[in-house]
C-alpha cells in the first residue's frame, strides 16, 4: 500500500486534502451561524471584489474561463491517451495517474464552487431575514393575486417600447445600463438588499443557453451575472433582477424569482416594471390553470393584445429548443439544487407562486 500511495505520492496528497477539506464543509454545513459567518465575511466579500474587478471588462471572463477549460479537458484527454499508448509496459500505472490528476482537479474546482457558492444553499435567506414565508394559499387568493398581477401587467404594457406588430422592443442595450437602480424600491424595503451591484454580460454562447433551458447564471468564481440575449426580451430585465439577487448571495431559484418581480415592480423604471409583472404572471397563472381553469380564461381574456402578443412570442421561442439538451441541463441542475439540501429540486420554482400570493393578497383582495 505504501509503494502504491508513494508512486503517485503529490496527486495523492492533493486528492486528499480535496476529501478532508469537502468533508469538513460537509460536517460544518448544517452549523447555520458558521456559514452566515463564513458568507457574510469571507465569500461574499471576495465575490463582491471579482465582480467589481471584472465588472470593468465589457465581455463575461466566465465564457472565457469555461472555454479555456473545455479546451483544456479535451487537450488533456487526448495527452493522456497518447501518454498511456507509449507508456507499453507502464500503461496501467499511467492510465491510473491521468485519472488520479483529473479526479484531483475536479475536487478542487468542485471544493472552491462549495466555498463561493454552495454555503450560500446553508445561510439565512430572503425567507429568514424578510419574515415572509411561503405558506399554503386558497384558489380564491390565488386567483385574487393572479387577476391583480394581470391588471397591472395591462396597465404597463403600453409603458415600453413596441414594434409595429405590438412586440416588445426595447433594447437589450438600454435594459443592461439600468441596472444599478434596479434595487433602490426593493432597498427601502428591505434594507438588508442593500449591494453594490456589478454590471450584468451579455453572453456570446446564448443559443448555446438556450439549448440548455437557461435564461442567464451568476458565476462565483467571477463574481459576474452573464444572462442569455437571445431570447425574447419582454422578459429580461426581470431576469437581470433575478441574477442581481444571486449577487447578493441568495441561493434559492424561488426566492431570487420573488426578488425579480418585488425589485422590478418597484424599481420605477416602466421597463422593468412590466417585465417584472410579465413574470410573476406567468409563474401565477400556470398555477391557477392547474388549480382553476376557467378563472385563468377568464383573466387571460382581460389581457390586451400587446400582452398577449409577448406571450405567445415567449411561447414559441422556447418551443423551438424542447428536446434532450433542454431536458438534460434542467435534470443536472436538479441534481446540484438537491444536493444541496433543496429536496424539491427544480419543483422548487413553483413555490414562488406561494410566496408572491403571501406578499401581495392583501392589495389584490382589497380591490
Amino acid at each position: 500500500m505504501r509503494a502504491f500511495f508513494q508512486a503517485h505520492k503529490k496527486l495523492h496528497i492533493w486528492l486528499l486534502t480535496d476529501v478532508l477539506l469537502l468533508a469538513a464543509f460537509l460536517a460544518a454545513r448544517h452549523q447555520r451561524a458558521w456559514m452566515n459567518a463564513l458568507a457574510d465575511h469571507v465569500t461574499t466579500p471576495f465575490k463582491t471584489a471579482l465582480g467589481r474587478l471584472w465588472g470593468a471588462v465589457p465581455f463575461s471572463v466566465m465564457e472565457v474561463l469555461y472555454t479555456l477549460a473545455g479546451l483544456a479537458t479535451v487537450a488533456y484527454i487526448i495527452w493522456s491517451i497518447v501518454a498511456v499508448v507509449r507508456a507499453r509496459g507502464r500503461r496501467g500505472r499511467r492510465a491510473y495517474g491521468a485519472v488520479l490528476g483529473a479526479a484531483c482537479a475536479g475536487g478542487t474546482v468542485y471544493l472552491i464552487f462549495c466555498l463561493l457558492w454552495g454555503v450560500n444553499y446553508w445561510t439565512d435567506g430572503f425567507q429568514d431575514k424578510s419574515g415572509i414565508h411561503e405558506a399554503a394559499v386558497s384558489t380564491r387568493e390565488l386567483t385574487a393575486v393572479t387577476a391583480w398581477f394581470a391588471e397591472n401587467l395591462s396597465d404597463t404594457a403600453d409603458t415600453v417600447a413596441r414594434d409595429e406588430n405590438g412586440l416588445f422592443a426595447v433594447s437589450r442595450q438600454e435594459i443592461f445600463s439600468c441596472y444599478q437602480e434596479v434595487y433602490d424600491g426593493a432597498e427601502v424595503l428591505f434594507p438588508f438588499l442593500e449591494f453594490e451591484d456589478q454590471p450584468p454580460k451579455a453572453m456570446f454562447y446564448s443559443k448555446f443557453m438556450s439549448a440548455m433551458n437557461f435564461t442567464g447564471v451568476y458565476c462565483p468564481f467571477t463574481g459576474e451575472t452573464n444572462l442569455n440575449v437571445d431570447a425574447p426580451a419582454c422578459l429580461l430585465p426581470a431576469t437581470v433582477a433575478h441574477e442581481l439577487a444571486h449577487q447578493r448571495s441568495f441561493a434559492s431559484e424561488q426566492e431570487c424569482n420573488f426578488l425579480a418581480v418585488l425589485a422590478s415592480t418597484t424599481s420605477g423604471n416602466p421597463v422593468y416594471a412590466y417585465s417584472g409583472w410579465l413574470m410573476g404572471y406567468i409563474h401565477l397563472s400556470n398555477a391557477l390553470y392547474e388549480a382553476d381553469r376557467e378563472a385563468w380564461r377568464t383573466i387571460r381574456d382581460s389581457l390586451p393584445e400587446t400582452v398577449l402578443t409577448d406571450l405567445t412570442d415567449n411561447n414559441a421561442y422556447w418551443a423551438q429548443y424542447k428536446g434532450a439538451a433542454s431536458v438534460a441541463g434542467q435534470k443536472v441542475y436538479d441534481t446540484v439544487l438537491k444536493a444541496y439540501g433543496d429536496a424539491d429540486g427544480i419543483r422548487s420554482y413553483g413555490t414562488v407562486v406561494d410566496l408572491l400570493t403571501v406578499y401581495y393578497r392583501d392589495a389584490a383582495l382589497a380591490q
